[in-house]
């Protein structure tokens, strides 16, 4: 019985990457169980190599990855048995994984690779490098950046150009602080963060009284998604946003607004459509200007 239940635990270990003399893989086999790492391990490996994304990145209230790329691929809850069944070489994580789950991955002999959320133009940048040098092809990294270069210098502002003051409007009416990626991507594309500026930190309310009291020049409405429901962004809408005939209206999908990777160059490409939709580019005041970026 003892030589029965040591047979049936080690068939549940996937053979291979286990044991010692596990052998390296050029191209190794991935589960990835978030949708940042998701969209970026779709640009730089292999399909073949890609055996799960997460659930997040079949529904479109959470995805940052093209939604034909991700129905292509087989995804995962992120559950022990799930993953372990499908014996990858290496899993994507994120910071954020449940201390248990992480040390039953090790465990059961499989490498975890944890990923922290980039706040940065440049940290995202360090993370297409490292999925790409894990997947084993550090060019489709390298090549991905060149494109998100490409679209964050297409959507810089011109030269000695004013920086627009403007808050990102989230649901419930929630700002984002200082140290965040979208507020790094403000810069770059011609925008100030008017929130950090009046000493709101990341994820503080900003209340409809004190938008009307002391208004931005620019509110990206980034609210009303399927995943908040639109009870809890009444205020993003709400009819006395109509006597600021200074400020500015836009949408921002909030998607665009916490993954890195490939997911730059459709908020850049977002944030440069709205500056240039300004008054001294044919825009007026108050107006809502819709945008089509996912």
């Amino acid at each position: 019985m003892v030589l029965l239940a040591a047979s049936l635990t080690a068939s549940c270990i996937p053979q291979g990457k286990a044991t010692p003399g596990s052998r390296a893989t050029a191209h190794p086999t991935i589960v990835s169980l978030n949708p940042c790492t998701d969209a970026i391990l779709a640009e730089v490996a292999d399909p073949a190599q890609i055996l799960a994304i997460s659930h997040y990145s079949k529904d479109p209230r959470s995805a940052s990855m093209d939604a034909r790329l991700a129905s292509a691929l087989p995804a995962t809850r992120g559950t022990v048995e799930e993953v372990l069944a499908l014996k990858p070489d290496l899993v994507l994580g994120s910071t954020f994984i449940d201390p248990a789950t992480a040390s039953a991955y090790q465990r059961l002999g499989l490498r975890l690779e944890t990923l922290g959320m980039a706040s940065t133009i440049e940290a995202s940048r360090d993370q297409i490098r490292q999925i790409a040098a894990l997947s084993g092809h550090p060019d489709r990294g390298e090549a991905l950046i060149a494109r998100i270069d490409a679209a964050l210098a297409a959507a810089a502002p011109p030269a000695g150009a004013r920086p627009i003051e403007t808050v990102v409007w989230q649901s419930g009416g929630m700002v984002p602080g200082d140290g965040t990626l979208i507020v790094d991507l403000l810069r770059s594309t011609g925008y100030t963060n008017f929130a950090a500026a009046r000493g709101l930190g990341q994820a503080d309310l900003l209340p409809l009284e004190k938008m009307l009291a002391d208004p931005p020049e620019l509110i990206l409405v980034a609210g009303q998604t399927a995943e908040t429901g639109k009870g809890d962004d009444r205020v993003l809408s709400h009819p006395a946003l109509k006597a600021l005939n200074k400020t500015r209206r836009a949408t921002l999908n909030p998607k665009l607004l916490y993954c890195g990777g490939p997911t730059l160059i459709a908020a850049a490409q977002r944030l440069a459509e709205v500056r240039n939709s300004s008054p001294a580019r044919g825009g007026g005041p108050s107006q809502m200007v819709e945008g089509h970026s996912r």
